[in-house]
């Protein structure tokens, strides 16, 4: 059986933009440390707010409630909000919940 990959994340400011990393599984039990590093990071209203998933290899409904959350905290202060590098399986899910042109810079 497949060991779960521990879920990470790492943040990073350069030039007006605050990047955020996962990787590993974001799931119900990882859900609170992500919720937890984002509520600051979305009163950051002067900065776009970036969340980088090419090390994401799992989201589950938890994981992408939080990034509607997110969204509509960002969309409300009128704050630039995008997600990148998203891994394929990941994206397909996106897309099948409709979320992708939210999300994603066009």
């Amino acid at each position: 059986m497949k060991q779960q990959e521990k879920f990470q994340l790492r943040t990073e400011t350069q030039e007006g933009r605050c990047l955020v990393f996962l990787s590993g599984e974001l799931d119900l039990e990882s859900a609170s440390q992500l919720r937890a590093a984002m509520a600051p990071l979305v009163e950051l209203a002067d900065r776009e707010l970036v969340l980088n998933l090419r090390d994401l290899k799992y989201i589950d409904s938890t994981g992408i409630g939080i990034f509607v959350s997110v969204l509509k905290a960002r969309h409300a202060k009128q704050a630039p909000f995008a997600v990148e590098a998203i891994p394929p399986g990941i994206r397909k899910l996106f897309d099948m919940t409709g979320i992708t042109p939210f999300l994603t810079k066009s």
